[in-house]
């Protein structure tokens, strides 16, 4: 598993636009790699994230499912229409396509997490919720 991170990683961040979600204030996204997948019209997206403490991540979708993984640090994760979940190193979560969510460092440490996005290709990586 150890090696498998760093290679999703650096696949999903190097070309990514990630711009289409501004960068919150302690915020940090930074593109691994991406690619094409074997379903029509996807690709698939690694990404290095990080928040500073108390930062949020400010509400947002995806045109596609993300899947983290947490490699340090806690916090909550808020998705529209659930309970906050809390979260910390060594957990994953898996968010479908569409739904609002939010995470939140509630830590005294950046919070540290590798995403994997499956997403429509040409669509915005993330789009800011109201």
């Amino acid at each position: 598993m150890r090696h498998l991170l760093p290679l999703l990683a650096s696949l999903a961040l190097t070309s990514v636009p990630l711009t289409a979600l501004a960068q919150q204030s302690g915020l940090k996204r930074t593109l691994v790699t991406r690619g094409d997948i074997s379903v029509p019209n996807r690709e698939a997206v690694v990404a290095q994230v990080e928040l500073a403490p108390g930062a949020t991540a400010g509400r947002h979708t995806h045109p596609g499912d993300e899947i983290s993984y947490f490699l340090e640090g806690e916090g909550e994760l808020l998705i529209d229409g659930e309970p906050p979940r809390k979260v910390k190193a060594g957990e994953a979560v898996i968010i479908p396509a569409g739904k609002v969510h939010d995470a939140r460092n509630t830590g005294s440490g950046t919070t540290k997490l590798i995403g994997v996005y499956v997403v429509e290709k040409g669509q915005p990586l993330a789009t800011p919720a109201k």
